[in-house]
């Protein structure tokens, strides 16, 4: 495979690198490639975090590149999500959050096999102060108006912070890169800012500077609180259109059944003849075309019979004039996702999967209860 053709297969379903041109200079060098991509321990996963991260790493693996999901429990814990308790991130994230992983990766057609799973209590456990001591230096290059401003990576506003714990989180975030010596750092467009410290700190540190892969950020099913959408803080308007895992109907989950999927893609926010802030056309871009280069929408002969698209472009162009509908393209967008997450519902069929995920949901339910009941 030429360099050109590794570049090609590695910024493919990516929304910005930086920088492309650090990255053809390392696959010019013969370097081994080494990734990672860190996930909170903060619920069920839904296809934003699980497929559209897996459509990546399947690129990467046939690139060739070391992958390793790192199962950020020390994260969770600071960030307050589940039940509060390490012990619980812990064992979720062996128990509930690799196996769900693995089911994404077999959707897309990635290899589960070859993804290194790693604990963040384990490398902490290995590293000790060699990783700890990172943490200091990362956090000494920082200013503290910095490392509050990178603290929007763990979903919360500047006034959420409540606790001094949390200001280590970027700088911990950080360290796990240098630390595990990673040269690619994969995540969705919302962790730019930490992967920005970790740049500019590597050289001053005495590390080689990652290069940063950033995935897009599915929108959420939900109507925005407010619509028309306004002008902006691009980054909180961002945040606030996320898939939330505290409003299930926002997102859809690897192990939803044919009939939740139906419902929800059926209720999604879809403005017709809209194409901006349109989840529905927002799904079908970066998922459908993401995956495949046609999509066939099945339609009555009396509104138009069937037709199949070859491009997003083009389709979108037709849902703009008027001449595809929204219910249309729902109902084609749910079958699509039936069909493409069959993998993923036949992996927790298995009794030890299925009680994992009997438990992350019973956790998720009672975080939500206990937010709603303040």
């Amino acid at each position: 495979m030429t360099t050109d053709e590794k570049l090609s297969l590695i910024t493919r379903n990516l929304e910005e690198v930086l920088t492309t041109d650090e990255l053809r200079k390392l696959l010019e060098s013969g370097t081994p490639l080494k990734h990672y991509i860190g996930f909170e321990i903060s619920g069920k996963i839904h296809v934003g975090q699980g497929i559209l991260s897996m459509m990546v790493i399947k690129n990467l693996q046939e690139a060739g590149v070391d992958i390793t999901v790192y199962l950020a429990d020390w994260h969770t814990w600071l960030n307050k999500k589940l039940d509060g308790n390490l012990s619980t991130a812990s064992k979720m994230a062996l128990q509930y959050f690799a196996e769900a992983m693995k089911a994404c990766a077999l959707v897309v057609g990635a290899d589960p096999e070859k993804i290194k799973f790693l604990l963040g209590s384990e490398f902490y456990k290995a590293k000790g102060l060699d990783y700890w001591s990172t943490v200091i230096r990362v956090s000494k290059e920082t200013t503290l108006a910095r490392m509050l401003r990178s603290t929007t990576i763990m979903g919360k506003k500047e006034e959420d912070i409540t606790d001094s714990a949390m200001l280590i989180y970027p700088a911990m975030q950080s360290a796990d890169i240098f630390t595990m010596g990673v040269n690619l750092a994969h995540s969705g467009t919302d962790q730019r800012n930490v992967h920005v410290i970790a740049r500019e700190n590597a050289v001053k540190l005495g590390f080689d500077k990652p290069i940063a892969l950033h995935q897009h950020l599915l929108l959420s099913l939900s109507k925005p609180d407010v619509w028309p959408i306004p002008e902006g803080d691009r980054e909180e308007l961002a945040q606030s259109m996320k898939m939330s895992k505290s409003k299930p109907d926002s997102a859809i989950f690897i192990h939803d059944n044919p009939d939740e999927i139906r419902r929800k893609i059926k209720e999604a926010f879809a403005p017709e003849a809209e194409a901006k802030y349109n989840p529905i056309l927002d799904w079908t871009k970066y998922l459908v075309f993401g995956l495949q280069s046609e999509f066939t929408i099945k339609r009555a002969e009396q509104y138009g019979g069937n037709v199949t698209y070859s491009s997003y472009e083009q389709l979108e162009k037709d849902y703009q004039q008027k001449k595809l509908y929204p219910l249309d393209l729902k109902n084609a967008l749910a079958e699509w996702l039936i069909k493409k997450l069959e993998p993923a519902r036949t992996y927790f069929e298995d009794p030890q999967r299925q009680q994992a995920l009997a438990e992350i949901e019973k956790l998720t339910l009672t975080k939500r209860y206990n937010i709603k009941n303040g």
